[in-house]
């Protein structure tokens, strides 16, 4: 049985893009973006549970986002779980909706949002380089235990090098568009 699955090496790879954007989404830009939130966890009923769980986000305009909580019982420690989650938010609470102005970001908040935006990426980069060097190695073995010729080998090695470039490229461009994001906003 041969080591090397082309379809799960493209899975991982894929997988380590997803988690670059999923990364990505939670950098604040300017602009108000609900999953920016997602970290957010309130201490309710005794426990810790993340914010979507105790409440509805939404953005009613550009620079607000709008929590609306569901047990009014609860916007005390909504609104204490968003300021201990140190996202430079200011809540203001009106009934039972927590109302988060997006406050002007300083160019050298700019910039680190940049910086760690390229750090995100060079993580992604390291995993999936991490997937293709797994891949070279199941060629390799399959070959030494006569699964596979040398000419499959070479011919798939050159396939994990071009997935591995499409991911990397894939990688560049997700984190490019979000410095750009980041620093016209």
């Amino acid at each position: 049985m041969p080591q090397y699955d082309k379809a799960d090496i493209e899975r991982r790879m894929n997988g380590a893009v997803e988690a670059l954007k999923g990364d990505l989404s939670g950098l604040r830009t300017g602009r108000a973006n609900t999953s920016l939130l997602d970290p957010v966890q309130v201490e309710v009923y005794g426990a810790m549970m993340p914010l979507n769980q105790v409440a509805t986000v939404n953005a009613p305009e550009p620079r607000m986002l709008a929590v609306q909580v569901w047990d009014k019982s609860n916007v005390a420690a909504v609104e204490k779980g968003i300021t201990k989650a140190n996202l430079g938010l200011n809540p203001m609470t009106d009934g039972q909706t927590v109302r988060l102005p997006m406050p002007d970001l300083t160019e050298e908040r700019r910039k680190e949002l940049a910086k760690l935006a390229g750090q995100y990426a060079e993580k992604a980069k390291i995993a999936i380089r991490n997937v293709r060097r797994d891949g070279m190695e199941d060629l390799k073995a399959d070959e030494k235990k006569k699964e596979i010729s040398e000419d499959d080998r070479k011919r798939m090695e050159e396939e994990v090098q071009k997935l591995t470039d499409k991911y990397v490229a894939e990688t560049d461009e997700a984190a490019a568009k979000k410095e750009q994001e980041i620093l016209t906003q």
